[in-house]
């Protein structure tokens, strides 16, 4: 898809729907969609500049109906047995519209990640789908295909991690102490005990459900669940490296959720030399048991950040200014973090959260400490238990969802059931850097690139250039679900300074990732910065 014609239709959009606060750098927001039929519980971005958005077939019926009146029939639903109304949509992010999609099995607090091709390969959910795969493909007016007994094992609550050889692995679930791979091999048809998960384990509480998973630059995985991590090697089944427990021993996973991410992976002559992790919020040791009594104890406002890459790794501790339960951690093009949705009391689950945090906060892991978080502008809509965040290609963030209620409420409730789609327009979007902001004139969008090759960009900006300010970033777009968006992954390319190559155009030389333990296969948005100020992004597909 070009570009040009996405920033007419963006510009439009804000036109249409006015962002608050323009012209100062805590960022603005803009309303997108005022219903788009479904609570957004889980995103994914396609490299087709499409959103695939779902939530659970057994809310009852949602707001937007089935195409070409069609009604799933399930005897297993246990709210409608025939619904013709959809549970999922694709939202154009281009025309600003949505399509109504089938998924006929329960998707309920399912996994994800997209495949090497560009099709979305999701996995569980609950009822009759905790063990069904169901692919979307990179199509046009694609749909959704499922595969009935994709899964050996029930998957609720799991984690999927895009592996260097394009298979999934797909972690955990509700009682599930195990893994397992997608696409299966031969002599593959079968799950693998992890122990950790059965240690990490609350059997009355759990919190240890939607482990973070992070793809290791060594090929192995770091895994941290409850209040605990390894380094683990599924090749041979094997922890390598037990971490120590996150200071203050407070839960950080499903339903204490709090967020984490790979912090950017600067690439350096071929080598990543520091793989640090943060994760930041939650709610305390028994929350859970007590927002259940009606008691909501204040959210975490702590965050720890460990070097995996050391040999003795430690965690640091830092304060955000707003504590945060069921906050959203996105990776902007810019390299900061965005901490956003969520609330400051309580915890996930039915109707257990309180106080909204309408405030994102912005981390800028490169400064000193004390120093790195930075409070933006608020939006005026909660987004508790249920709701979502994914960085989109034109470098705005798209935020939906919240839904504490077991089926669709609107009225009579603290937090009734959300539809609106909006976006968060981190400072870097404002107008008053557009002169500074570079634009790519080539290589094209959806161009393959390979792994250690050079790749020469051009670009143009409207201003004068420091040739030194210049850095290629790659991302990779995530499946997002509950706080956490699984294959989330920035790398910061091996770049030459920038050379002028014409009039207020300019071209820089960088290398791609030099391996698929640093980048596994498929597509990423590659931009370029300058001054701290991403262009638009394109597609690449390694």
């Amino acid at each position: 898809m070009a570009s040009s014609p996405q920033l007419v239709i963006f510009f439009a959009t804000l036109l249409l729907y006015p962002i608050a606060n323009a012209g100062n750098t805590g960022g603005s927001w803009a309303l997108l969609q005022k219903s788009i039929g479904i609570c957004a519980m889980h995103m994914q971005l396609l490299p087709t500049d499409h959103v695939v958005i779902f939530d659970r077939t057994d809310f009852g019926a949602s707001s937007i109906s089935l195409p070409n009146g069609k009604c799933r029939e399930d005897p297993h639903d246990r709210v409608l047995k025939k619904d013709c109304t959809a549970h999922s949509v694709e939202y154009d992010v281009a025309w600003n519209s949505i399509r109504p999609l089938n998924v006929f099995t329960d998707v309920w607090c399912s996994s994800g990640a997209l495949m090497p091709d560009g099709s979305l390969v999701q996995t569980g959910g609950y009822n009759d789908g905790e063990r069904v795969v169901r692919v979307f493909n990179k199509c046009y007016k694609c749909d959704w295909k499922e595969i009935a007994y994709g899964l050996v094992e029930p998957r609720w609550y799991a984690t999927n991690q895009l592996l260097p050889d394009g298979r999934q692995i797909v972690i955990g679930g509700r009682q599930k102490f195990n893994y397992e791979f997608y696409p299966k091999t031969a002599g593959a048809w079968k799950a693998y005990n992890l122990p950790f998960l059965w240690q990490t384990n609350d059997f009355h509480l759990e919190n240890n459900l939607y482990p973070f998973v992070f793809l290791n630059t060594d090929g192995n995985l770091f895994i941290f669940a409850n209040n605990r991590a390894i380094l683990f090697n599924y090749f041979r089944d094997q922890v390598l490296k037990t971490f120590p427990e996150i200071p203050g021993g407070d839960p950080r996973n499903y339903p204490s959720t709090g967020s984490a991410v790979l912090l950017p992976l600067r690439i350096i002559k071929g080598n990543v030399a520091v793989v640090e992790v943060l994760v930041c919020g939650g709610a305390p040791k028994g929350a859970f048991a007590n927002a259940k009594k009606g008691i909501f104890y204040e959210a975490l406002n702590s965050c720890g950040r460990i070097k995996i890459s050391d040999p003795n790794p430690q965690w640091v501790m830092e304060t955000m200014p707003l504590g945060r339960v069921m906050g959203d951690m996105v990776l902007l093009p810019n390299a900061d973090v965005l901490i956003i949705n969520g609330g400051s009391r309580g915890t996930a689950g039915w109707e257990y959260g309180r106080d909204p945090v309408l405030k994102p906060v912005i981390y800028r892991h490169y400064n000193p400490i004390n120093s790195r978080f930075s409070v933006q502008n608020p939006s005026s809509i909660p987004r508790m238990y249920h709701s979502s965040a994914i960085l989109l290609r034109d470098g705005r963030v798209l935020v939906g969802g919240s839904n504490p209620h077991i089926g669709y409420k609107f009225t009579n409730a603290i937090f009734p059931t959300e539809l609106r789609l909006e976006a968060f327009l981190p400072p870097y979007l404002d107008p008053s850097s557009s002169y500074i902001r570079p634009k790519i004139i080539s290589p094209v969008s959806q161009t393959n690139i390979q792994y250690g090759k050079q790749i020469v960009i051009r670009f143009t900006v409207q201003a004068h250039v420091d040739l030194n300010r210049i850095s290629v970033i790659m991302i990779a777009p995530t499946f997002t679900t509950h706080s956490f968006s699984m294959n989330q992954r920035l790398l910061v390319l091996d770049s030459y300074p920038a050379k002028i190559v014409g009039k207020l155009t300019y071209a820089v030389s960088t290398t791609a990732p030099p391996s698929r333990n640093i980048a596994p296969p498929g597509y990423y948005m590659l931009f370029v910065v300058h001054h701290d100020i991403p262009s638009e992004g394109i597609w690449v597909v390694i």
